[in-house]
């Protein structure tokens, strides 16, 4: 028998399978996740009518942004739920391994994760004529990449919150310093120092700086690889402390 601590891809795969299946069962929580979005960027593009620039200057970065914190929310609130309801804990008296669970709920919500960053990039770009100068698969690939992290961000908090409005609260802790501090309101050098060195360790800074770069530059960029390799990382940094985090009885 595999020991319950090591990953199997077959324990994996029927954890994301299971996870779909209960999503399916959902249209309100695939509604959040796919079409809310979309419908945000599509009003920011109207809000900014008289000055499509601005939409241009922001509109990247925000499509990076929203992913991110609707995975976020669906995610922590998903897996607390389970855990609450006891399931977490009937799966973890099984020969199911904490990173096994980990991943098939990474696998299932990247899945998901996949369309909305296809949607969004997609609205974005070819029917509200977002101005980008490198390639949107570029662009596609930041939204991926920042909706992965919402996901991570989302299992790892759902291990310290006991409800689901306990999971909600953890967005202002966890969200919101970053969105304050990403440079979305102001570049980050023109920052006090101590909240320019903040911003440096913040996944979502480099988020936004890797969709500005796509913004600006045809070309692939140093730069960019950087900075997708810094929220890739955090990503599966964050996943793997989750794992390491998560409880195996209900509290």
């Amino acid at each position: 028998m595999t020991a319950a601590g090591a990953l199997s891809l077959p324990r994996t795969t029927a954890t994301a399978a299971r996870v779909l299946r209960q999503l399916r069962h959902d249209p309100r929580t695939i509604a959040l996740m796919l079409l809310v979005p979309c419908v945000m960027l599509f009003l920011l593009r109207y809000v900014f009518d008289a000055s499509a620039r601005t939409f241009d200057t922001i509109g990247a970065s925000l499509l990076g942004i929203f992913p991110l914190i609707t995975m976020f929310l669906v995610t922590s609130i998903a897996t607390l739920r389970e855990r609450t309801s006891g399931t977490l804990e009937r799966l973890l008296a099984m020969p199911l391994g904490k990173g096994d669970l980990i991943a098939g709920y990474a696998l299932a919500f990247g899945a998901v994760a996949v369309v909305q960053s296809a949607l969004a990039t997609g609205l974005a770009v070819w029917f509200l004529d977002l101005d980008v100068i490198g390639s949107p698969w570029l662009l596609l690939l930041v939204a991926l990449l920042d909706a992965l992290l919402g996901t991570a961000l989302g299992l790892f908090v759902s291990a310290f919150a006991a409800s689901e409005f306990q999971a909600v609260q953890f967005m202002p802790a966890v969200i919101f310093p970053q969105l304050l501090l990403c440079g979305l309101f102001t570049p980050r050098d023109a920052m006090h120092p101590v909240l320019e060195a903040i911003s440096d360790a913040l996944p979502m800074s480099y988020a936004v700086d890797a969709m500005n770069e796509v913004l600006r530059h045809a070309d692939l960029t140093t730069a960019f690889v950087r900075d997708i390799t810094v929220v890739a990382g955090c990503a599966l940094l964050v996943l793997i402390v989750g794992a390491a985090t998560l409880k195996r009885r209900t509290a």
